[in-house]
């Protein structure tokens, strides 16, 4: 039995021109989800990493699909594997999703609907993989379920971390050091945190599940510096002006510089009060444009 996004061991069954064929040595777990086994013989190892093996060698492999939707092996072990949470950074974005890099020939499609924030190419963005309906490996940024709730922090420390969802009855999800769940309820954001934002907080509570309870306790967005930079580029890029000012819709705002309306308020505020721009009813100008 082979097991889709995980590192397995085999051994080499035959050595044909194209690669190698494996067999697996891995009993069958059932704690692994139907849609994650491949219940085939051997899967193949492409001849250009097979160079020099030999019948009746283990190795160590990760098993995905290939374009053709073939379960095939492969001796490089990945950015992500199944179970784990990292961030990956996007290679291009499409009209069905985006494209991220995992180390890989195959890039790792992220859909639409796996995003709790628009993502474009260039962002970070933290996530964890599952297998679609239709057995294929996938990326997704709704990693709740993927966190751990064993965290070394305790009440009153500060911790930081990833907004990686926002849920309006509930409050804003954190992964602390991008590995730990945590949350900060609804009745205490005293200002905007949205998926994509970086966060310092106070530890409030470790409940009885390990999980942590957060209050933010400074700025919750990306410093002002870091903002007013992004808002720069975009306007060098724009050749000066750039249709953004304090009644734009906060989703267009986080789609176009990925921060929140506040935090663009408060950067365009800074490059004013700095003599770097002018802030119109209809937009934004860069001085000496």
């Amino acid at each position: 039995m082979f097991y889709l996004g995980r590192i397995q061991k085999v051994t080499v069954a035959k050595i044909m021109e194209h690669g190698a064929y494996l067999a697996s040595a891995e009993e069958k777990s059932f704690d692994v989800p139907e849609n994650e086994q491949i219940d085939v013989g051997t899967v193949l190892l492409p001849r250009k990493e097979a160079v020099l093996l030999s019948v009746g060698e283990p190795l160590s492999v990760f098993v995905y699909k290939d374009s053709e939707d073939r379960p095939i092996a492969t001796r490089t072990v990945p950015k992500l594997t199944m179970g784990e949470v990292k961030r990956l950074t996007v290679r291009d974005v499409s009209n069905i999703g985006a494209f991220l890099d995992w180390g890989l020939l195959k890039d790792l499609f992220l859909p639409f609907k796996e995003q709790t924030y628009r993502v474009k190419k260039g962002d970070e963005v933290l996530v964890s993989l599952y297998t679609d309906k239709s057995s294929r490996l996938c990326a997704t940024m709704k990693v709740y379920k993927f966190l751990k709730n064993d965290s070394p922090y305790k009440k009153d420390d500060v911790v930081t971390g990833l907004c990686y969802d926002k849920i309006e009855a509930f409050g804003s999800y954190i992964a602390v050091d991008d590995i730990y769940s945590a949350l900060i309820p609804k009745h205490r954001l005293f200002t905007e945190i949205l998926p994509g934002m970086q966060v310092t907080a106070n530890v409030v509570n470790v409940h009885e599940d390990g999980r942590l309870e957060l209050s933010v306790t400074g700025k919750a967005y990306n410093e002002i510096d870091g903002d007013a930079d992004k808002i720069l580029e975009a306007l060098n890029e724009a050749g000066g002006f750039l249709p953004y000012h304090d009644k734009t819709s906060p989703d267009i705002i986080i789609a176009k510089f990925g921060i929140s309306k506040n935090a663009f308020k408060r950067a365009i505020g800074h490059l004013q009060k700095n003599g770097k721009i002018f802030i119109y009813d209809n937009g934004i100008e860069k001085v000496g444009r």
